[in-house]
């Protein structure tokens, strides 16, 4: 196992490490339950172009620091500087409109997990991994009807994605707080673990995907966002090719060698 490299990005407020593999970004803002300030958005995505370019990243864990939370929303403590005038609010949407998106369009796998309070823009944040993993203590919600927000076209395009448009509604419409088991139930979230059992279910999970062939994991998530997503502009026949790269790729010539050999493959992303 190799060590944990650290890296901070937003001021010390993302830290980003790398291990075996797998790429971890911690919302690191304890003080506020992980809220994030424009500089965590901007932070994220540079953190997950830094994880795209890197081969050896073959999945990405995102979590929140402390015991709090997971994401609590948006850090409203910086409105009334960064969103004070139109062309703040702009700005603002823009910068962190495009980390969101940076997130749902990223390539390689990505896990959420979640403890504490996952809220708005951190169910936001959620939604848009590929996989969920919560805590027994998780609360899950988005609450723009208790303070007369609206929610936009792509998170509720992403929310319906998730969990089908009746969950949608009731999540937009009651504006309540979800336990975990509820989540797991609507179908906000793959798996509802203990507390003390979170980072390590996580982890292993991590680890069986990061073994796999990731050109082989990266043609499924193509394909799965192009299926939710037809109007994405990814259809089959860029899917097709994908798939053909798969069969002509060094990785699966040594996927059937270490099959007949009886040893785990060891694969290259070539």
């Amino acid at each position: 196992m190799t060590a944990r490299e650290t890296t901070q990005f937003a001021e010390g407020r993302l830290l980003v490490q790398s291990q075996d593999g797998i790429g971890r970004i911690t919302f690191n803002n304890p003080a506020r339950m992980n809220a994030m300030s424009l500089a965590m958005w901007d932070g994220l995505r540079a953190a997950l172009d830094t994880f795209e370019a890197d081969d050896t990243i073959r999945v990405v864990v995102l979590n929140g620091a402390g015991d709090k939370a997971f994401v609590s929303g948006a850090d409203i403590s910086e409105f009334d500087r960064m969103r004070a005038t139109p062309a703040g609010v702009r700005d603002y949407n823009a910068r962190s409109e495009a980390a969101d998106l940076a997130l749902y369009t990223f390539p390689k796998p990505t896990i959420a997990e979640i403890k504490g309070f996952c809220i708005g823009g951190g169910m936001g944040l959620a939604i848009a991994c590929d996989l969920r993993i919560c805590a027994e203590d998780t609360r899950m919600g988005i609450t723009a009807g208790k303070l007369g927000l609206g929610y936009g076209y792509d998170g509720v395009r992403k929310l319906t994605e998730v969990a089908g448009p009746s969950v949608a509604a009731e999540v937009l419409y009651s504006a309540q707080l979800f336990t975990a088991q509820e989540a797991k139930g609507m179908g906000l979230v793959n798996r509802v673990v203990p507390r003390d059992g979170l980072e390590e279910a996580v982890t292993e999970l991590a680890r069986r995907i990061a073994a796999n062939a990731p050109l082989t994991v990266e043609a499924a998530k193509a394909a799965i966002r192009a299926v939710t997503r037809p109007d994405a502009g990814v259809g089959k026949a860029q899917i097709d090719a994908l798939t053909k790269a798969c069969f002509a790729s060094e990785d699966y010539a040594e996927g059937r060698r270490a099959f007949a050999e009886k040893r785990k493959p060891s694969f290259t992303r070539r």
